[in-house]
Order: structure tokens, then sequence, then C-alpha cells
């Protein structure tokens, strides 16, 4: 270990939020906390993308009203009341996302759909709604629907958040109409997820993906010897940790605490990466993967290379594009 690092291990923390801190945590990432609409760098043969930034430079700077005037002037009107940004992976949805919150009114919240479940189940569906009625803007990154709860609870929460005035904007994979498609009986639901669709006004951008227009696989996995050589190399705050071990603590910890879990790291060391075979375990390692990414947290590691730690199946199956984001940002991390 070099003098200007610090060796930690993620194994080892454990840290508690309150809920009052989960309001107050729903900012922009470190990554996004500088963004802009003019940094926002468009593709010139993908239009789409300079149609969504102008839809959205347009929609921040709508007026709004929260409380109980908001309830009176929102109440009965038709039409759309959210912008849902629709399009593949690394083509800056959350960019755009971000660069809204910045240039919108305040108070305004930016989190991705699981920190809203998350939010919701920390503090009760009344206080988690009540305490976002107060916001101008919020922010939906990653806007997807895993099971029957989820989507009864969120389609009720973003119908009462327009009720009550407030502008949302969010971004997904997958068209409001599709989604939950391939994960439960989403036939069952179409009521929910029809209710869900009305709230916005869908914007597709296409592109190709920013994070592999010079990458195509994540950075080769190394031999334990040169593992540590390359460790100690890094400067700043390094986290290591055996694989096993650290999919094994994050069992131990709510996904809502995982970016309390990673924040001052500069960089994580993963020993002896092996395939995942458990889906719950997938889906908490997709989970601490955005919160890495979220913070540009250099990723190293030995055993499996990053782009095989998803069984076959999995790729294959209902939750297919969280592993393609996740595996895209593992390529990005570890670059």
């Amino acid at each position: 270990m070099n003098a200007e690092q610090t060796l930690v291990a993620l194994s080892d923390r454990s840290p508690q939020v309150a809920p009052e801190e989960l309001i107050a945590g729903l900012v922009p990432p470190p990554q996004f906390a500088d963004v802009s609409f003019d940094s926002y760098r468009t593709d010139p043969n993908e239009p789409s993308q300079e149609e969504a930034r102008t839809k959205l430079r347009q929609f921040t700077q709508r007026s709004t009203s929260t409380g109980l005037l908001g309830r009176l002037f929102s109440k009965g009107k038709s039409g759309a009341k959210g912008v849902y940004l629709d399009g593949g992976y690394g083509v800056g949805k959350t960019h755009l996302l971000a660069s809204a919150w910045h240039a919108n009114d305040k108070p305004a919240t930016f989190g991705t759909f699981v920190e809203y479940t998350n939010l919701v189940g920390a503090l009760g569906f009344a206080r988690a709604r009540d305490d976002l009625s107060e916001m101008k803007l919020v922010c939906v990154d990653e806007f997807e629907l895993d099971d029957p709860g989820d989507t009864v609870l969120m389609s009720r929460l973003m119908r009462e958040l327009t009720d009550a005035g407030v502008k949302i904007i969010a971004t997904s994979n997958t068209l409001p109409g599709s989604l939950g498609e391939g994960r439960f009986a989403a036939q069952d639901f179409l009521r929910e997820i029809q209710a869900l669709a009305d709230q916005f006004e869908v914007y597709r951008i296409d592109g190709q993906d920013y994070r592999h227009r010079a990458l195509s696989s994540p950075a080769r996995p190394l031999p334990e010897g040169e593992l540590t050589a390359a460790a100690d190399e890094l400067d700043g705050v390094v986290a290591r940790d055996d694989f096993s071990q650290l999919l094994a603590h994050l069992s131990t910890v709510h996904p809502s605490r995982y970016g309390r879990m990673v924040d001052g790291i500069d960089a994580a060391v993963w020993e002896n990466v092996t395939t995942i075979e458990n889906e719950s375990v997938a889906l908490r390692f997709v989970a601490l993967v955005d919160r890495l990414y979220d913070r540009n947290v250099h990723i190293i590691n030995s055993g499996a290379p990053l782009d095989e730690i998803f069984t076959e199946e999995s790729l294959a199956g209902g939750y297919r594009k969280k592993y393609m984001r996740c595996l895209s940002r593992l390529t990005a991390l570890s670059s």
C-alpha cells in the first residue's frame, strides 16, 4: 500500500441512515453534480437527443405550485403531467435528468426508482407522499417495475404527486406501457400500469452507448499477484474485498444504505470474482454497482471477467435490462 492510499473493506461497513436523511439525500450523485443542459453533448446524427434536451428545458421553465393551490389547480386537468425519457443504455438520459434538476426551482428531489421505493418503505406511504408533495420537481431515474407491489405503490404515488401539482421527470429503458413485462403477471395490473403511463408525455432518445464508444468489454481480470501490485498503485480510499464475502454482506445492508456504504471510496478491488447464480444476490449486486457508478469508483478484479458475472439465464430473463445496464456500467468503471 502506498502512502497516498487508505485501505478499507466494504464488507466491514454497515451504515445507519435516519429516515429523515433519506429525503435530504435525494440529489444528483457526485458524477452529475455539475452537469447542465449546455454540457450535454448531442450526437448530430441523432436528432432525438436535441429534441429531448429542448423539451426538458421547456419543462423545467414551466411554473409549478404545490400545496393547496397546486391541488386545486392541477386536479381535473387533462393530458400528461410529466416527461418520460425512454432510451437505451448510455445515451445520456441521467445527464439530462440531472440537468433538469439543476435548472428547476427548488425544492426538488433526484433518485433512482429503487431509492423512491426504499423511501416509501422507510417513511411509510403517507409521510413519503406528503414530503414529496412539497417538491417543485421529482426526478426518477431508471424507472422500472420489478413486482406487483411496486406497480400499485408507484402508480398511486405518481398520481397523488401530480394531483398535488408536482412536476415529474422519469427515465427508463422501457416504454411506460410495457413496464413489468416478463417479470410478473403484468396483464393483471394493466390498470395500474396504464395509470402510470397516463401521467407522462413520452420522448424517445436514440444513440450509441457513450460508455462503450471506445470499449467493448470490461478490463480483463488480473492474476492475484498482479492484482495486489495494481491495487498498491491506487491512490485515495481503496475498498478491497473478497467477492463472495462482499455479496454475503450486501444481504445484511438495506439497499437504501448502499450509497452511504460506498461514500468516500475512490477505487474497489474485488478478489476471486465468480458468476452470480442467485437472482436475489444478483439484483443486490446491481444496486451496489449503480451506487459505485454514481461516484465513479474505479474497479479492478481477479477471478472471472466482469462481463461473465451474470448467468446466461439471467441475461435472457425478465431482469435482462437491469443486468445489461450493470454490465455497461462495469465496463466504464473498470476501463
